[in-house]
């Protein structure tokens, strides 16, 4: 028992050293197999970074309401006689043409200017440099509507009509019967305007329009010229008070634009303007027709026909006479025109 003891004393012992012992042995658990000792790498990773790329503020385009349209234009006609039988007389025309216009047009309102200009000489063989056409014309009329359905404008218009040079009864070219500003016409007005969509079709009516006539040049204002009250004499011919230079006239007004292609390259154009004065003769109208026939050959080269006629009762036709001026009664004034030129629009 004693012996038992002993030996179990003695193996505790044991597994104790064992246990704290310093030196480790390895057995294989598995046959053929060899513990191994290996380096492992550890790999690191950076933050994954996304670029944001900023767009730059697309700029908002604003469409002007503002519109233009120029077009110079100048025209050509000439005829010559080189020992022709049948004889005739060698001239040559030429005409300068501006038409210029800007138009305002926002929501329910709209602005239309225009100016027109035009400018002709002819020359025939033996006779002087003469004046065939000259005008200076600015429109301008402004409009508002109720709301952006109706073709109605609620209008005020103003119209100024005047020359750039003296104007002769020829051949007398001592003697000028008319002079920039002398006549000058200015329409002031309001009524009311209807135009289609494309401004192709424009019609104006207004029962309050003011018409002044100016006449700037004092001569032609004492002798009562373009219906000025003209300058009062006495017995001896002594000058008792000059000429009106000035006249003022309150009247209805009617006014129409038309054009049209009727075909193809071929554009017809009307203008009509018709006035009649409230207070003084009443009925008696004032009318100012223009019809224009445009032929266009190519972007470039246009032919012209056209036709103005004029009636205003206080414009007295004068006549030459044996060396002296005679004014007539008011006629209708007719002229004509035909031509080929070049025109450049820009």
């Amino acid at each position: 028992m004693k012996l038992l003891s002993h030996a179990l004393l003695f193996f505790s012992l044991t597994i104790s050293i064992n246990s704290f012992s310093q030196e480790t042995s390895t057995t294989p658990i598995i046959a053929g197999l060899t513990p191994t000792t290996a380096l492992v790498k550890v790999t690191t990773f950076t933050p994954l970074t996304v670029a944001l790329k900023i767009h730059p503020p697309i700029p908002i385009i604003t469409v002007s309401p503002w519109t233009k349209k120029n077009s110079l234009g100048f025209y050509l006609s000439e005829i010559a006689f080189v020992n022709w039988s049948a004889g005739g007389t060698s001239s040559i025309s030429g005409l300068i043409k501006g038409d210029f216009s800007r138009v305002y047009a926002k929501k329910n309102r709209k602005w239309v200017n225009e100016l027109i200009i035009r400018y002709g000489l002819n020359k025939q063989d033996g006779i002087e440099v003469r004046k065939s056409d000259d005008a200076l014309q600015f429109n301008s009329t402004f409009g508002y509507r109720k709301d952006t359905i109706t073709n109605w404008y609620h209008s005020a218009k103003f119209n100024f009509n005047t020359q750039f040079t003296n104007g002769y009864s020829y051949p007398n070219k001592e003697i000028a019967i008319s002079k920039p500003l002398a006549p000058a016409y200015a329409f002031m007005g309001v009524g009311a305007e209807n135009a289609n969509k494309d401004k192709k079709r424009i019609f104006y009516i207004s029962p309050f329009t003011f018409k002044t006539t100016l006449v700037l040049d004092q001569r032609l204002a004492d002798q009562g010229a373009f219906g000025v009250a003209k300058a009062i004499y006495d017995s001896n011919g002594i000058l008792i008070s000059e000429g009106k230079r000035s006249k003022t006239e309150l009247g209805f007004l009617m006014t129409s634009l038309y054009k049209k292609e009727i075909f193809k390259n071929v554009n017809i154009e009307n203008r009509i303007s018709i006035y009649s004065d409230y207070i003084n003769n009443f009925g008696n109208v004032d009318v100012d027709y223009d019809l224009l026939l445009d032929l266009v050959v190519n972007q470039y080269v246009k032919a012209n026909i056209g036709t103005r006629i004029v009636y205003d009762d206080d414009i007295k036709s004068k006549k030459e006479i044996d060396g002296k001026q005679v004014t007539e009664g008011a006629k209708i004034q007719l002229k004509q025109l035909l031509g080929v030129g070049i025109v450049y629009a820009f």
